[in-house]
Order: structure tokens, then C-alpha cells, then sequence
């Protein structure tokens, strides 16, 4: 008998400049991805602004789904029930990322080559979807058809049997979220 974990593909708009020209491009509702642990999106990780006033500054980022870049956020989220094994081994090859993550950054160069279907690899470089896509494959959870270099937030979800379990303001899922985890004391 082995356990099961879940994990969450966390798809968002947050509505930024540079979102706004990926969007014109993609023609697709959200053009950034992150991948989360728990649902209420508490370790949530991507590749992304290390700043939320400076686009231009990326790399490796722990997300704050409750900080000012994400505040007006739309978004879509989805879960994925994964062996223990598989969470375990996502999760170590994160936390190597996260224990170099000054050798990393954000792959920019990377981005021109989508609309062309050529790969762009850089070591040590992913933009958010590609971080994703890696983080799946390396664990060995999913076998992507593409170059993980190719993949798109709006890839992802297709990739497995992911749910969506919330599509709206995620400010919206964190205030369902608190509600369904308030504990009812009495006096």
C-alpha cells in the first residue's frame, strides 16, 4: 500500500506590464505558473520577479500569494494526487534549487523561443512554466511530449490528470480557503 500527497498548479494573471505583453502574445488567461505543496498555497514556488516593482530582476523565487503583486490577481488552480515517492522527490529537487538559488536565474532569452518552437536552454535559467514542467518531469511524474523549454502555463494543466479546484480572484480562494479551515470553538 503507498500514501498519496497532492500537489497544486497554481495559474495566475496578475495583470503586470509584462503579463499584459505575454498575454497579447499567448491570447490565453494566465501566463504565469507556480507549483504549490499545500492548498492554501502557503510553499508555493516558481521562477520569477524577485521584486514586485522590478520585472527585470528574476530567478528562483519562494511566492507570497498574499503579497501586492498578487493582490488583484486572476487566477486558476489545480491539484494533482501524487505518490508519497513523487512528492518527496519534487520537493528535494526544489529545495536543491532553493539551497543554490543564487546561481539561478530567469530565462528571458528562453521566452523568444516559444512562439518559434525552438528550444532555448540556458543552465541553470527557466522561466516560470518551465520550471514547472521540469520540476514534473524530473520527478518523474510526468513525460512532457515537448521540450520543457516549450511549455506554457496553459500546457500544464493538460500534462496529467490535473483538477481545477478554483478559477477566479485567488484573493477569493484565500478567503474560501480561511473559511474552510476556521475550527469552531465554544465556550
Amino acid at each position: 500500500m503507498f500514501s498519496e500527497k497532492t500537489i497544486y498548479i497554481l495559474l495566475t494573471d496578475t495583470g503586470t506590464i509584462l503579463t499584459k505583453m505575454i498575454k497579447s502574445y499567448t491570447k490565453k488567461p494566465y501566463n504565469h505558473a507556480s507549483i504549490a505543496f499545500d492548498a492554501e498555497l502557503f510553499e508555493i514556488y516558481s521562477f520569477g520577479r524577485k521584486t514586485a516593482r522590478n520585472p527585470f530582476m528574476g530567478g528562483f523565487v519562494r511566492e507570497d500569494t498574499h503579497s501586492i503583486l498578487f493582490k488583484q490577481a486572476d487566477c486558476a488552480i489545480y491539484s494533482l494526487t501524487i505518490t508519497t515517492d513523487e512528492f518527496q522527490k519534487m520537493h528535494q529537487y526544489i529545495q536543491e534549487i532553493a539551497a543554490q538559488k543564487e546561481h539561478y536565474r530567469y530565462n528571458f532569452i528562453g521566452l523568444f523561443g516559444v512562439p518559434f518552437n525552438m528550444p532555448i536552454k540556458r543552465k541553470n535559467a527557466f522561466f516560470c512554466s518551465q520550471f514547472v514542467a521540469s520540476v514534473l518531469k524530473k520527478s518523474k511524474i510526468i513525460g512532457f511530449e515537448k521540450d520543457v523549454s516549450l511549455v506554457e502555463p496553459s500546457d500544464l494543466p493538460y500534462s496529467a490528470d490535473f483538477q481545477l479546484i478554483f478559477e477566479g480572484r485567488l484573493r477569493d480562494y484565500h478567503r474560501n480557503s480561511n473559511k474552510r479551515n476556521r475550527v469552531l470553538v465554544l465556550p
